[in-house]
């Protein structure tokens, strides 16, 4: 039977229809589309695929698919990726998302680098009704009865945004801050202000320490914060390991009440990474998440690798 309870699954995302887009968390290989800044910041060319699943094993059906390459290119002196995602919503809204990233890298000082970025890119907004029940279809036995007295428009929605970040670098410290949909496009047919997609302000912070004088355990402390609209959220954790293998843990909070905590870990062989995260919800504000909020899981290559002899400073994300 295809059924789709529609309350059920707007309570837990209510963000998305309120002006808020996905919420990925402190995930450092999905950065570069909320901070252009970081684009090819780590040097080499890196070509990064990610699969999000949340709310698992519930039947939201919900599900988040990225992809991005990036890298620094002397002719331009600094770096410059594209990034594509599709966000998956229950059936009924499909999220298209793509665009451009530049970032210009600047020598500061004696030990301070600055990264300067702007992306270009678009929202398409697909809706599919077919799946969806109506309350008009449930009779008071609760059989479903087809079709729908209500007319509901398939047609989509297709705008343009862009976003401005910078990143500093100064020795083992580096972070950075961004504004995102500074358009604030309108993904609704309505022209209601609430509708649009609010400016999003996302501020991060990380170190790379070693822990051994043979440099093969690095400590990865980490923290960030997004605000957007009225959604605020936050999270502090550290990654730990060395050239091959590292693990993480990460708590994260939100103005909703909720709490909740990211274990993952990260194999690398090569210039192959594959990384999984996983999300658990500690403290709910409202009783309504779900204990298991996120299932992530990816690869990341290194295509080729970067000359040291440029006068620009790269860093190492934390593998999360």
């Amino acid at each position: 039977m295809r059924v789709f309870l529609i309350i059920v699954v707007l309570l837990p995302l209510s963000r998305y229809f309120f002006g808020q887009d996905t919420y990925y968390g402190p995930g450092y290989q999905t950065l570069m589309m909320s901070n252009p800044a970081v684009t090819g910041s780590e040097g080499d060319g890196k070509l990064r695929l990610s699969y999000m699943n949340f709310y698992p094993g519930n039947n939201y059906n919900l599900h988040t698919v990225y992809f991005s390459y990036d890298s620094f290119f002397p002719a331009i002196h600094g770096g410059a990726g594209i990034y594509l995602s599709n966000d998956y919503l229950g059936g009924i809204v499909n999220d298209i998302r793509g665009g451009f990233s530049y970032s210009y890298f600047l020598h500061a000082g004696k030990d301070l680098y600055i990264n300067g970025g702007l992306s270009a890119s678009f929202y398409h907004r697909t809706f599919s009704f077919g799946k969806a029940v109506l309350p008009d279809q449930i009779d008071p036995m609760g059989i479903i009865s087809y079709p729908s007295g209500e007319v509901l428009v398939n047609s989509g929605r297709t705008l343009f945004d862009i976003g401005t970040g910078f990143l500093f670098i100064s020795g083992r410290v580096f972070g950075g801050f961004s504004v995102s949909h500074l358009a604030e496009p309108d993904l609704s047919h309505t022209g209601l202000a609430d509708e649009k997609l609010k400016r999003k302000l996302m501020v991060h912070l990380s170190a790379d320490i070693e822990l051994d004088k043979r440099k093969s355990l690095n400590l990865q402390p980490l923290a960030l914060a997004e605000f957007q609209g009225k959604f605020i959220a936050g999270g502090a954790g550290v990654v730990v390991g060395n050239n091959y293998l590292t693990i993480s843990a990460v708590f994260l909070a939100n103005n909703n009440g909720n709490m909740d905590i990211q274990t993952g870990f990260s194999a690398k062989a090569g210039n192959l990474s594959v990384y999984y995260n996983y999300r658990f919800n500690a403290v709910s504000g409202n009783n309504l998440l779900p204990f298991s909020l996120l299932h992530q899981t990816g690869l990341a290559f290194s295509l080729h690798n970067f000359e040291k002899r440029y006068d620009i400073r790269t860093i190492k994300f934390p593998d999360l």
